[in-house]
């Protein structure tokens, strides 16, 4: 059974249409359930239009319980933008979504990211570039972003999954439907160790028109984007624009000027996108963007959480408290690797405070992590 905000976030979700409108109607509300409430008049004076007025004054119990099931799952959660855990990265995009369905772990879109894209029918030697990238990337501790589709995507996916590393998978389909189908194993090994993520609710079936929405959401979880091979009309081109747009790196690995997948790659470069050979160019690149996301993360952990603004019980620890927790952690901490459930015995705090304030000190460059076993950095 989900709570009331949480259907009434899937009731917005579900009226469609225009987004802008229904960020401003939570935005000038306590959450929700109190921007549900408001009632038509309200939802017209933010911008909502006829058909979204509709949609929300028509319950339509069955669509809608397909969604509420979904959410019923393990590991399926609904982040929206009214949530102080929806992603601090994708707020700064020119049109964020108004919620995203993630399968999986969301604390994967708070971890610093590169997203790795291109050609859908690369050649042999693009598709193994993209997995040694997106292993040594994943391998020093990044997340590794891409679309999960045939191609490019694929083998970056693949390249972070045999660094035991984090990657996700963002689709233009709703986060039940993986897509292309040939993907579903794929898919379903990135949603048990990193993330599946779509605005789109469960059921969406693939359309063309979604894609260039499914690109921007790429790009802007990503500190940066590597485009590996792509030809000079491609989705990866748009997702490099859009990484652009937002302020963020851009990187292009050249190729042979026979190869008329690598044109896409030196165009990008003609127009100013970094030239790369390795990834370790790119890691030190987006140095600078991983301390803002640690920033904005030490903020999200001194906030109320998510059930506090609910309006429950839960109350925010102090910053002495916060304080004796990390130094606690620190002395937990050896120079050997030191698996979670190690550190929970030594600490006494939970899985779940341990995760956040490990990936603080590892933005912070304070703290390594391999094969997920944590020590100090030397």
């Amino acid at each position: 059974m989900i709570d009331p905000a949480t259907d009434s976030l899937l009731r917005l979700v579900h009226a469609g249409g225009g987004v802008a409108a229904r960020r401003r109607l939570l935005d000038s509300h306590s959450g929700p359930l109190a921007a549900l409430a408001a009632g038509p008049r309200n939802w017209r004076s933010h911008g909502l239009d006829d058909a979204q007025v509709l949609a929300l004054g028509d319950d339509d119990t069955e669509r809608l319980d397909s969604t509420r099931q979904w959410l019923a799952q393990p590991r399926h959660h609904l982040l929206g933008w009214h949530d102080p855990d929806y992603p601090a990265l994708l707020r700064r995009i020119p049109s964020p979504p108004l919620a995203l369905f993630v399968a999986g772990d969301p604390a994967c879109l708070w971890h610093p990211s590169v997203a790795v894209v291109g050609s859908r029918s690369p050649s042999a030697g693009g598709r193994d570039n993209a997995f040694d990238f997106a292993q040594a990337l994943a391998t020093s501790g990044l997340a590794v972003t891409s679309g999960l589709a045939a191609g490019i995507d694929t083998a970056a996916h693949e390249g972070a999954l045999a660094a035991q590393g984090r990657t996700i998978a963002v689709l233009g389909t709703g986060p039940d439907v993986p897509y292309p189908r040939a993907n579903t194993a794929l898919y379903q090994r990135i949603a048990a160790t990193g993330a599946v993520v779509s605005e789109h609710p469960p059921g969406t079936p693939a359309r063309r028109e979604f894609f260039p929405g499914r690109n921007r959401i790429i790009a802007g979880l990503a500190l940066g984007t590597l485009v590996v091979e792509a030809a000079e009309r491609s989705g990866a081109l748009i997702t490099a624009r859009m990484a652009s747009d937002c302020g963020r790196d851009v990187f292009a690995v050249p190729g042979s000027i026979h190869n008329p997948t690598a044109r896409g790659c030196h165009r990008l470069i003609r127009e100013g996108a970094g030239l790369v050979e390795s990834a370790h160019e790119v890691i030190d690149a987006i140095g600078s963007l991983a301390a803002e996301l640690a920033e904005a993360l030490r903020g999200r952990l001194a906030a109320p959480n998510s059930a506090a603004r609910a309006g429950t019980d839960a109350s925010v620890p102090s910053r002495q408290a916060m304080d004796d927790d990390h130094q606690r952690l620190w002395q937990a901490l050896g120079h050997d690797p030191t698996g979670i459930d190690r550190l929970v015995s030594r600490t006494g705090l939970t899985v779940a405070e341990l995760s956040s304030m490990l990936l603080v000190m590892e933005l912070e460059g304070r703290v390594a992590v391999e094969h997920g076993r944590y020590s100090r950095k030397r």
